[in-house]
């Protein structure tokens, strides 16, 4: 009998797999592959979603590596560098907790790696930066897609979560995301991992146009 091949999806900076939560109620045959760096972060990763592969490495080397090896490719590359909120604060404070920094071009690799070389379909997200985008994008909500599908003009119907500093903004995110970040030993702030994930109704909202469940916006604009 004839082996059905697996759908492999490479989830990198998985993080706690904000993206991936909903994805098995998209297709219940999925080869997930999450690429994390933090091993406190892996190994949380790993304990939601045990049937996927993770993998603990530096997620902008593996996908150079790897990249062939896949059918659908999300990558979410650090922010910090790209962030308006950063960047204002460096420029108020310029100091050893807000220096000035070069923003991390890593970005933009991934997109041009991506663009000209890989044959399976791919999404990078990430923030609206302080400056305008190197290569256009497509805003949704408070995030920037570059991808080679269409995406639907909404992703999501869920109130986003409210980034406020705060005692309750752990305890509110956590809620939002369905996650625990008590259980977090790594070093890492928790407020940062919280902010960073991807609502889930989103990412399973992208899975679903990847599929060709969910309606794309055909008139959307090419970015290239």
């Amino acid at each position: 009998m004839k082996e059905i091949k697996k759908y492999k999806i490479l989830n990198l900076y998985a993080c706690l797999g904000g993206n991936r939560y909903k994805w098995d109620e998209v297709v219940d045959d999925l080869e997930v592959t999450a690429v994390e760096l933090d091993p406190e972060l892996a190994r949380m990763y790993q304990e939601r979603f045990p049937n996927d592969i993770v993998i603990v490495a530096d997620a902008h080397q593996y996908l150079l590596d790897n990249y062939k090896e896949f059918d659908f490719i999300w990558s979410s590359p650090p922010c910090p560098s790209h962030s308006k909120i950063r960047h204002q604060k460096a420029c108020y404070f310029n100091n050893d907790v807000y220096p000035i920094i070069y923003p991390d071009m890593s970005l933009y690799q991934e997109i041009l790696l991506l663009t000209k070389y890989f044959k399976g379909k791919w999404l990078i997200e990430n923030v609206s930066p302080y400056y305008t985008p190197l290569i256009p994008a497509i805003k949704r909500g408070r995030h920037l897609y570059w991808t080679n599908f269409n995406l639907p003009m909404e992703l999501s119907k869920r109130k986003q979560a409210k980034i406020t500093s705060g005692g309750n903004e752990i305890k509110y995110l956590c809620e939002f995301h369905e996650i625990n970040l008590l259980e977090y030993k790594g070093e890492q702030r928790k407020t940062k991992i919280a902010r960073n994930l991807v609502d889930y109704e989103a990412g399973k909202t992208i899975l679903e146009t990847v599929f060709g469940i969910q309606k794309q916006d055909t008139n959307q604009i090419s970015m290239f």
